[in-house]
């Protein structure tokens, strides 16, 4: 039995496209930051340039808010079906109810 569900996916393939692109984005720029870090103290006489802080930090913050944001939405969209959903089989059986009744 298939137990996938297609509103919280938990594999790589489940994902659509722009949560893959936005990952991806993500983890290089993440991974440029420290890249860019270690090779600045190292081959610089352990000393890192200013210029080389400011972009460690916008690439962390731009990676983490890829993730924290595609995070986010996801959960909040989760919700909203679910919710959705309830209310909608509410309904339902509220007008089961009038014509059984």
């Amino acid at each position: 039995m298939n137990t996938t569900n297609t509103n919280n996916p938990n594999n790589w393939h489940d994902l659509n496209v722009k949560d893959k692109i936005s990952y991806i984005v993500a983890f290089i720029l993440i991974a440029s930051g420290i890249i860019i870090a270690f090779l600045s103290f190292f081959l610089n006489a352990y000393n890192i340039a200013t210029g080389v802080l400011l972009y460690i930090a916008q690439a962390f913050v731009i990676g983490g808010g890829l993730v924290g944001a595609s995070v986010y939405f996801k959960s909040k969209w989760l919700e909203f079906n679910t919710n959705a959903k309830r209310e909608i089989d509410q309904r339902i059986n509220e007008l089961k109810e009038k014509i059984e009744g």
